[in-house]
């Protein structure tokens, strides 16, 4: 059965934001670190902006909207992380001025969660 977002998500990959574009053009093709990323990404009822599902980690790129949704982001973060997922939050100016900021950050989460995997 094909999952109820699969066009969502399809429809968000072409009208990516810029910071998306910016966020991708670093993740894509195994560029950080090797993890291999998937972009819009159906995961349960929601659409992860990016996902590296071999590692759990889910990395979210916030635009202004998410100001006025602040219960709803961290709901639905509490019920990824549930489901366990690591979920990394940034706003899309943070990616656009600090991307390398941005991207050390992902890469240390990406480290981590391979150093955790290698100790069970």
């Amino acid at each position: 059965m094909r999952h109820p977002h699969r066009n969502r998500a399809r429809k968000l990959r072409k009208q990516q934001t810029p910071a998306e574009a910016r966020l991708w053009s670093r993740l894509r093709n195994r560029a950080l670190a090797g993890a291999k990323f998937r972009r819009q990404v159906p995961v349960g009822p929601y659409i992860a902006d990016f996902l590296c599902k071999d590692l759990s980690i889910i990395v979210e790129a916030d635009g202004g909207q998410h100001a006025n949704q602040e219960t709803y982001d961290a709901r639905r973060t509490a019920r990824l992380e549930a489901g366990g997922y690591q979920v990394l939050r940034f706003w899309n100016h943070a990616i656009l001025t600090d991307t390398d900021a941005v991207m050390e950050a992902i890469g240390d989460a990406v480290h981590h969660a391979r150093m955790a995997r290698s100790d069970s």
